[in-house]
């Protein structure tokens, strides 16, 4: 028996869950389950099979379904039973809580009804790719799934591409090959990414390349199973006072010193202010 009948105090308790491998559970998790008044899931059928292969017995407690069309009545009815001195569980289909998956409006109710609040940690598919995918992990930014037409997908791309941090996403797999096409064309066909598939499952697999490589390889095949996608940050290129002034020189030929300001700005990415000083200074002289 690998749980324990522990007490708890009254409040929310998130619990993290496998990503796919059930003995990846921790064992607070489990003393968790075993020992709380309520237990809520995202999908009670899942959660009563991971119950079932550990030995936590359900006892008289019936699993409570929470999901994104579930209503605000079931988050108000479990923050009521917290208010009544009860513990109460709530886990996702897979990994932690509210990371792509529902909770966030319990987790909210929770926080404004001033309930007690916590968490017994678990696996997460965004810091399992995170260690696998051999792109930098000191800084990170998790977008979450894209939208699905090519359009509002490129928009929300856009918005992505300066940001100092490796990209993580979650994709399905029929969208996969289509979403890395157009990572390529808004982001950069050379930015290394990484595709991780299946991650603890039997069938793991990751591949990493560059977006254009990896966007060949998945619009001709598409994969199966769950899928977490890595970006490479982007990396702008170093641009010295010389560089500067001698693209200035050559717009100056042509522009006023405002516009040869904007123009040049703009091609470097550099802020309008610190190229327009420099170019007033080269028109002076």
């Amino acid at each position: 028996m690998n749980y324990q009948m522990v007490p708890l105090a009254a409040g929310l308790y998130f619990v993290g869950v496998p990503i796919g491998t059930a003995r990846d559970i921790t064992l607070r998790a489990l003393d968790v389950l075993a020992s709380a008044d309520v237990l809520a899931a995202e999908d009670t059928r899942s959660l009563r099979k991971l119950m079932d292969i550990h030995g936590v017995p359900l006892r008289d407690r019936r699993i409570v379904a929470l999901h994104d069309h579930s209503g605000d009545g079931v988050a108000a009815r479990l923050v009521a039973a917290v208010k009544e001195g009860r513990s109460v569980a709530y886990a996702s289909e897979a990994g932690m809580p509210l990371i792509a998956d529902p909770g966030f409006e319990l987790s909210r109710l929770a926080v404004k009804e001033d309930i007690n609040l916590t968490c017994a940690p678990g696996p997460s598919a965004v810091l399992t790719a995170l260690a696998l995918g051999g792109l930098p992990t000191d800084a990170f930014f998790f977008a979450g799934f894209l939208p699905n037409s090519m359009a509002a997908r490129s928009t929300a791309l856009e918005k992505l591409k300066d940001v100092a941090g490796t990209l993580v996403f979650y994709e399905s797999p029929k969208r996969l090959g289509a979403m890395l096409r157009d990572a390529a064309t808004v982001l950069g066909a050379g930015r290394s990414a990484a595709v991780c598939r299946e991650l603890t499952k039997k069938f793991e697999e990751l591949r990493r390349g560059s977006l254009e490589e990896l966007s060949r390889i998945y619009e001709k095949n598409a994969p199966k199973g769950e899928i977490v996608v890595l970006v490479d940050r982007g990396h702008l290129e170093s641009v010295n006072q010389v560089d500067i002034e001698e693209s200035l020189r050559a717009a100056l030929k042509e522009m006023s010193v405002r516009d040869a300001a904007d123009m040049v700005s703009q091609a470097h990415d550099l802020p309008r202010r610190k190229v327009y000083q420099i170019a007033l200074a080269l028109d002076k002289a």
